[in-house]
């Protein structure tokens, strides 16, 4: 077991996890495609999150078209060049699964807005 994680810390990232459910983010993920590589960005709603160490993952949605797209991606894979927040979101559950459901603005998040004290 010792031999397990010492592998996966080394492969973990450092500061991968700048951002929370129901922020939205732009997620840059290189494809591979025959001989060339590029990155393609994939931007949305964070819905989830799943720990595990090494093996943490987040579900991002997005409409595409009008139609409902999601996508889960490793935290941690070397095909993640980055991620990077557009907006914080202000939201009181962890899995926000119930957005499946809803369509046009009732899918909205409310904007997160941090007070500066005077």
């Amino acid at each position: 077991m010792d031999v397990m994680k010492a592998i996966e810390s080394e492969q973990m990232k450092e500061n991968a996890e700048n951002f929370c459910v129901g922020d939205t983010v732009k997620v840059f993920f290189k494809i591979i495609e025959g001989t060339n590589e590029r990155v393609q960005v994939f931007e949305g709603l964070v819905i989830a999150k799943n720990n595990g160490g090494i093996r943490r993952t987040f579900v991002v949605r997005k409409i595409s078209y009008g139609v409902g797209v999601e996508r889960i991606f490793p935290l941690h894979s070397p095909r993640i060049e980055r991620i990077e927040v557009v907006r914080r979101g202000r939201v009181r559950r962890a899995k926000l699964y119930y957005i499946r459901k809803k369509v046009g603005k009732k899918a909205k998040v409310k904007e997160l807005i941090h007070r500066k004290n005077a």
